[in-house]
């Protein structure tokens, strides 16, 4: 369950393209040096990109987790097309939450603040703009705050999309909440327990219902949101959660698990609304994790599972594009850091496109020589 930024973001999360000649070796005991603060790749749409942060107060129901905590707090994270280019850019995490981050994923070796400095391409509480934009709500992996998924967060919203990011807290290494406090993860304690991935996919699926529910009061860009248009997408639990909140709660028109295992139960007669797995080798079809299997003959509406050759669990994150500031030696045939984003960004915007802009994608009709890693399941995928 715990796939954690460092273990998977760290050793395995790092990509050479099976394409290029590994990298000479290194003499024992050296370690590679860090290249300095990680800048995230551009957006590819045509709208300049705005964030801001909001926090919510579930009253309605205690933490799941914290059992000092009568309510359930969030952070969402949001990102949106603005008319504003310039400006300061917002952080991509705090020097703390990067600290944290590092040491709960066993990185060491690098300055613990490392995280904090990673350049984004959003501006800071930048007024939105446009009218009737799409949402899609996002949630990352187990352990992980959603700025680990901010390259698409803000592709996503330079393509014209509202982008909520959820962060859970206690599921986390680090969240900061609204007064300054910080919520570390005390579902770690657990993740072995009978039944905790569907206790975590209920409580996420709760979560995004909450958020819909709170935020025309809570943001004032909120009435830019077409709310008859709202999609998710989560990686790993989050890509879990992205189904359970599917089948929870009739305003989330779609959805996308990366690479993540489910847990959510399908009515036995079938979901209609449209889903896309996609994910590392590992969800091949009879492969080690068999939940896409068996949830892919109940998935009765327009379906894609997609599978990236090369790929592992942290290339639909921004773990590889961190690898370099974070002195870690990439892996010989995983999927270079840059491409994994670019396969990542493409394929997830062609969906929403199709979903929730009605707009044809013939990109996923089936493989094209443009990208040559993507395979289609289950008929031209078989096992790696």
């Amino acid at each position: 369950m715990r796939q954690l930024l460092a273990v998977a973001a760290g050793l395995a999360v790092l990509a050479a393209s099976a394409c290029t000649a590994p990298a000479p070796p290194r003499p024992a005991g050296v370690a590679p040096t860090p290249t300095g603060p990680a800048t995230l790749p551009a957006p590819t749409g045509d709208h300049p990109v705005g964030t801001t942060v909001l926090y919510l107060k579930d009253t309605s129901r205690p933490d799941p987790w914290n059992l000092d905590a009568d309510a359930r707090e969030l952070k969402v994270t949001l990102w949106y097309p603005t008319g504003r280019r310039d400006g300061q850019r917002a952080p991509y995490m705090t020097p703390k939450e990067s600290e944290l981050l590092l040491k709960g994923s066993r990185i060491t070796g690098v300055p613990y603040d490392t995280l904090s400095k990673t350049r984004t391409n959003a501006v800071k509480d930048a007024d939105p703009a446009g009218r009737r934009l799409p949402l899609v709500v996002l949630s990352p992996g187990f352990t992980k705050p959603v700025s680990t998924l901010t390259s698409l967060a803000e592709d996503l919203a330079s393509r014209g999309y509202v982008v909520a990011g959820i962060d859970h807290p206690y599921e986390s290494y680090v969240t900061t909440l609204s007064d300054g406090r910080v919520a570390e993860c005390i579902a770690c304690d657990s993740d072995g327990d009978p039944g905790f991935g569907t206790g975590v996919v209920q409580g996420r699926a709760a979560d995004v219902s909450f958020v819909l529910d709170r935020l025309p009061a809570e943001w004032e860009g909120s009435g830019r949101i077409d709310r008859s248009r709202i999609a998710m997408a989560g990686q790993s639990i989050g890509g879990a959660g992205a189904l359970a909140a599917l089948v929870k709660d009739s305003r989330v028109r779609a959805g996308i698990d990366m690479d993540g295992t489910t847990y959510a139960r399908i009515p036995e007669g079938g979901f209609t609304r449209p889903f896309m797995f996609i994910g590392s080798p590992q969800h091949v079809p009879g492969g080690r994790d068999i939940s896409w299997d068996r949830d892919w003959k109940l998935l009765t509406g327009w379906k894609r599972w997609i599978v990236l050759t090369g790929g592992e669990h942290q290339s639909f994150t921004d773990g590889p594009l961190l690898a370099g500031a974070l002195g870690v030696t990439p892996a010989y045939g995983v999927l270079e850091a840059a491409r994994a984003a670019e396969l990542t960004r493409t394929y997830v915007a062609a969906f929403l496109d199709r979903h929730l802009k009605s707009r044809r994608q013939p990109l996923l009709e089936g493989p094209s020589p443009s990208h040559p890693e993507v395979r289609f399941c289950p008929a031209a995928c078989g096992r790696s």
